[in-house]
């Protein structure tokens, strides 16, 4: 039988801090692409790109630093608390992210590969074409103490953060396979090798 004409693709998603990127990372050990949304963020605003070109046009050359690149603190400070100019900065980037996403998982040519996803589950419309979704998870206080310690910031902050997500059951709800991620990193050296020999024999049968 012929080779299907794209990789087997699973999303990985999960809360703010519940351990995305330690389970990618793991992937990555095993010889997996990774192909990450907050990555592809950056590059679609790289310099000399037609996205960077899109919001210099809408917000002004105020934006970018001495370098020509976009300044990311003086674009959040444009944004922060204007509901309007968020939208126009998002409707800019989040439709080339998609893009960039859907580009690197067609031209992957691993058995599968992993798209790295933290707002799957609010833009769930976008990603129906993934064949599985993979939702790293941590009770909210588990996310609460680790914001605090890894960002320095307090929990009135933390817990705001989370909020603006999708809940936990949201995130749970889509779930083909769930890492559960309270407690040492160590552990998910099991978890994420058990996955990763599901996915092969996943992706072998489509043969």
């Amino acid at each position: 039988m012929s080779r299907p004409s794209r990789s087997y693709v699973v999303a990985l998603t999960g809360g703010i801090a519940a351990g995305k990127s330690a389970v990618s990372r793991r992937f990555e050990a095993l010889g997996i692409h990774v192909y990450d949304a907050d990555i592809a963020s950056r590059e679609v605003v790289a310099s000399g790109t037609e996205g960077l070109r899109a919001v210099t046009e809408h917000f002004g050359n105020g934006v970018l630093d001495t370098t020509g690149q976009l300044d990311r603190a003086a674009m959040r400070q444009r944004v922060f608390g204007n509901d309007t100019e968020r939208r126009a900065l998002e409707a800019i980037i989040h439709p080339r992210v998609r893009a960039w996403i859907h580009d690197h998982a067609l031209a992957d040519r691993g058995p599968y590969c992993l798209l790295a996803i933290p707002l799957l589950a609010e833009n769930l419309e976008h990603y129906r074409w993934v064949d599985r979704v993979l939702v790293v998870d941590a009770p909210e206080t588990v996310q609460l103490d680790r914001l605090v310690q890894r960002d320095g910031i307090d929990e009135v902050l933390a817990r705001r953060m989370i909020e603006r997500q999708a809940t936990r059951t949201e995130r749970l709800t889509l779930a083909h396979d769930v890492i559960e991620n309270s407690g040492d990193e160590a552990a998910l050296d099991h978890a994420v090798s058990t996955l990763h020999e599901r996915y092969l024999v996943l992706a072998q049968d489509r043969y």
